[in-house]
Order: C-alpha cells, then structure tokens, then sequence
C-alpha cells in the first residue's frame, strides 16, 4: 500500500507529470487532459452522492470508485504493454458497462416516456447530476480525443457514454421522486 505523508512533490513544477508508468509529459497532453476531466467528474459525483440517500447514494459510490479506476486506466499509455510485463494494469472491462446498462434498463423501467426535452434541474439532486452529465461528455470528448491521438483503452470510451446515460435517467428519477421533470417549451420565452 502507498502511504501519501507528502502531498507536494515538485515534481511539477515546470509544467509536466508523470503518467502511471512512469512516463513525464506535458500537463495539458491529451491523456492528461482525459483523466483530469474523469477527476473532475469523480468530485462532481462526490457532491451528487451528498444530495441522494439510500440506493442511488450507493450507486453513486459504485461509480465514484469505477471513476478512480477509469482514471487509473487512462493514466497508463501502451495498452499492449499490460500483458508482456507480466502484471495486470487496473483496466475499465466490459462487466463495468454492462452494469450501467442494466441500471439504466432498471431505472428506466419506471419513468414515463419521455416526449420532450427536459431541463437540467427539478430538485437538488437532478441538478447536481445534470452538471455530472454535462461534465461526463466532456470528459468523453477528452477521452476520443485520446484514442485519436494514442493508444487507450475503447470500454473506457464504452463507460463514459453509458455513464452519461446513467446520469441522465437518474436524473429523470430524482426528478420523478420530488414532482417530475422540467419541460423544454421551445420559443416560451418570446
């Protein structure tokens, strides 16, 4: 186990980091740019997690620490490289989408269909997982943007897209539990 005593290193002082094999690279490399952006998701779902109870609070905690491993994931460059040096390197797999997936088929279950757009908003914890939402594309758009430009992992792309899913519908579900969505009413405000 890795005891953190010293937070600040120095290391980075001059504008690079190093990536979770060792590697140094620019801070504001496209891999760099991919799992700062899951961080940034990850305290986001932190602060959806202070405003659900009961089960979504502790799907939330599910997916907070997938979140860690996505990062972890995108950190380590040279997907071929994971099996000649011998030891697994912490990967998103498919068994994780999948599990989104059937919370989503679970969730959605319950909702009525929707037929318009909605708002991001309603009650407290929609609006809080309507910014996660917003923030999960992003960090999708980081993380294409990286397998464009090197070698990363495609089900951390498959997690990212069913993540945002995720939030969407519970989103749908905090805001059926506290009165129902937020309807788009296109030109209302002419």
């Amino acid at each position: 186990m890795v005891v953190l005593n010293r937070i600040y290193t120095r290391t980075g002082d001059k504008g690079d980091t190093a990536l979770s094999n060792g590697e140094r690279v620019a801070k504001h490399s496209p891999r760099v740019e991919a799992y700062g952006t899951v961080d940034e998701l990850n305290a986001v779902m932190g602060q959806c997690r202070l405003a659900a109870t009961g089960d979504m609070a502790a799907r939330i905690a599910v997916i907070q620490n997938d979140l860690f491993d996505l990062g972890a994931d995108l950190s380590r460059p040279d997907m071929a490289a994971d099996d000649a040096a011998g030891h697994p390197v912490l990967r998103i797999i498919q068994p994780q989408v999948d599990r989104l997936e059937a919370e989503i088929d679970g969730m959605n279950a319950d909702l009525s269909p929707l037929r318009s757009f909605i708002l991001p908003g309603g009650s407290a914890l929609a609006a809080h997982l309507h910014v996660a939402r917003t923030v999960a594309r992003r960090a999708e758009r980081r993380a294409t943007e990286l397998c464009a430009a090197a070698d990363a992992n495609p089900a951390a792309i498959r997690y990212l897209n069913r993540l945002s899913d995720w939030l969407f519908v519970a989103a749908r579900v905090a805001n059926a539990d506290a009165g129902g969505d937020i309807l788009w009413v296109p030109g209302a405000s002419r």
